[in-house]
């Protein structure tokens, strides 16, 4: 399987199976790598100072409500939106009209995502929570947990810088590592799109199309 086949494939997944970003999501929120993110953090001294920045813009973000249900859907669908600048209406049409059977419309159904994905990744981030157990080690994951935010972020601002920009309008950029997991195959696909062309995404999209229309027929 070739790489435009696997994010094809997991696009797809996404689509006919929202419930399936569960599965992305799940171990996200995970003991060992966020541990990892505060070692590497603390490694990596030339990050220090850009980093504490970072932790301040953070904190006036939670301030700001930026974890709110409503603002975390918000942040899914502007990444569906940058994904579907580049996806014609016919073929948009093709992708998401059958995708849900209960839901017509390329619309409708977007909304539908990112409403479950936003779930699954509440989910998860309220059952991680209740995990943890112990002031210090909740003040040690949550330095984690804020360096892999960071790391994420500026990750996302190289790999694809679009939806950086569309993000970062709103500091929703600190809220990608949430739900990148689930929403990276797209990020994936505007990636080659950007570096590979136009021809390359179409192939993508063709083997998103195929995969749906296959599971259906």
């Amino acid at each position: 399987m070739n790489d435009y086949d696997e994010i094809a494939l997991r696009i797809a997944e996404i689509i006919l199976s929202p419930d399936s970003a569960l599965g992305f999501i799940h171990g996200m929120l995970s003991v060992p790598v966020d541990l990892g993110y505060l070692v590497y953090g603390y490694l990596d001294t030339e990050s220090h100072y850009p980093h504490e920045t970072e932790r301040i813009r953070i904190t006036y973000a939670i301030a700001n409500g930026i974890l709110n249900h409503d603002r975390v859907i918000d942040a899914i669908q502007i990444v569906f939106s940058q994904f579907n600048k580049y996806v014609t209406e016919s073929e948009q049409n093709k992708i998401y009209s059958s995708s849900i059977s209960s839901l017509s419309g390329r619309t409708l159904t977007n909304a539908f995502l990112s409403v479950r994905i936003t779930n699954a990744v509440l989910i998860n981030a309220n059952f991680f929570v209740k995990a943890r157990g112990g002031l210090i080690g909740n003040i040690l994951l949550a330095g984690g947990m804020m360096e892999r935010c960071i790391r994420t972020s500026e990750h996302l601002s190289v790999d694809e810088p679009e939806v950086y920009e569309a993000l970062r309008h709103k500091d929703y950029d600190l809220l990608y590592f949430l739900f990148e997991p689930a929403l990276k195959p797209f990020v994936d696909a505007l990636s080659i799109r950007r570096t590979q062309g136009m021809i390359a995404f179409n192939q993508i999209l063709q083997k998103v199309e195929s995969t749906v229309n296959g599971h259906h027929g």
